[in-house]
């Protein structure tokens, strides 16, 4: 019965469109950070195309008028030094089945302006840069009439994982953290010095549920997480990477009040959870498109992508809830 229900609800979602519409925006800066670079994917009616921007491959439909009303919306977290392209797959695959999707580059930790990646500060402000992105989609943005904002979910990778923890209600503990840091790197001396004040974040109770991959764990202590009592599936690579250990996202599932809906990929590596890398992009950085012998990443993201699909489906509730409860 509940394969049926999640292939009805799956059926029920892919009638909104044909392929997603895709447009860039820049938001401006105000009292809280700066500009930010936005892409969105929307539903749209149109045949999908092949879109070649940079070393990335899209599908989908440039500046196609959006389709449907009271949708859900997803907002989506890059990692370190990465990009609102990073996860493009997904926001094509939810898009495609009736959802707005918004990603932006976090200033100073993107691949082209690592100013701020080193510093502290750049965690403290990755929840905001999210949620100023949810201010912007809701009440400025061309689809803001057409968006549900009762139905807001979030995709979060690496840092992205942790700046989504933060909006969820976790208050992190840089200083205790089970994260390898070397004292060269420049945020490592910050948090080992002993008078390091405590750090607040932001948290956005509109963010209902939450896609969280391979998580940066700065909660070491189940009163960190608390505060967090949202849905939760949470994914983790078996070899981990990039300050990501294995065993952190295990203990992270342990730890939240809720438990997660919780899956280990085999084989895999941190950096598994990016979309699948072009020609082009595999070879300009194949530090973030090669995988262990035997693991099919193309493979992989076709059921990584629909697992997530569902699970917001499930969690935000379908276009007909929505309707009825305005």
């Amino acid at each position: 019965m509940r394969t049926l229900l999640a292939i009805w609800i799956l059926c029920l979602s892919s009638q909104f469109a044909h392929a997603a519409g895709i447009r860039f925006v820049t938001i401006p800066a105000d009292t809280s950070g700066p500009a930010l670079k936005a892409a969105i994917w929307t539903p749209c009616a149109d045949p999908a195309q092949d879109l070649t921007i940079g070393p990335y491959v899209l599908h989908g439909r440039r500046d196609c008028p959006t389709a449907g009303n009271h949708l859900p919306l997803v907002v989506i977290s890059h990692g370190h030094g990465g990009s609102y392209f990073g996860h493009h797959d997904l926001a094509e695959t939810l898009a495609d089945a009736g959802f707005v999707v918004a990603a932006i580059n976090h200033p100073g930790d993107t691949f082209s302006d690592m100013s701020r990646a080193a510093e502290l500060l750049e965690f403290i402000e990755r929840p905001i840069d999210i949620k100023r992105l949810i201010d912007y989609m809701v009440s400025t943005a061309p689809e803001a009439d057409r968006i549900d904002a009762s139905r807001i979910g979030f995709f979060g990778f690496s840092r992205g994982g942790y700046t989504g923890l933060a909006l969820a209600g976790g208050n992190p503990d840089f200083v205790h953290a089970n994260v390898p840091c070397d004292d060269n790197y420049p945020i490592c001396k910050e948090l080992h010095q002993s008078n390091l004040p405590p750090v607040t974040v932001v948290h956005d109770a509109r963010i209902k549920a939450y896609v969280l991959a391979d998580p940066l764990n700065e909660f070491p202590e189940r009163s960190d997480l608390k505060h967090v009592q949202v849905p939760i599936q949470l994914w983790a690579s078996q070899y981990g990477g990039d300050g990501v250990l294995p065993e952190t996202s295990p203990a992270l599932a342990d730890a939240l009040p809720q438990r997660p809906e919780f899956h280990v990929v085999p084989q895999a590596a941190h950096f598994a959870f990016l979309a699948p890398c072009s020609p082009s992009l595999k070879q300009s950085a194949p530090e973030i498109c090669d995988d262990a012998q035997g693991f099919d990443r193309t493979e992989f993201h076709h059921q990584f992508d629909q697992m997530a699909l569902r699970f917001f489906n499930k969690s935000l509730g379908s276009q007909q809830t929505a309707k009825a409860n305005p």
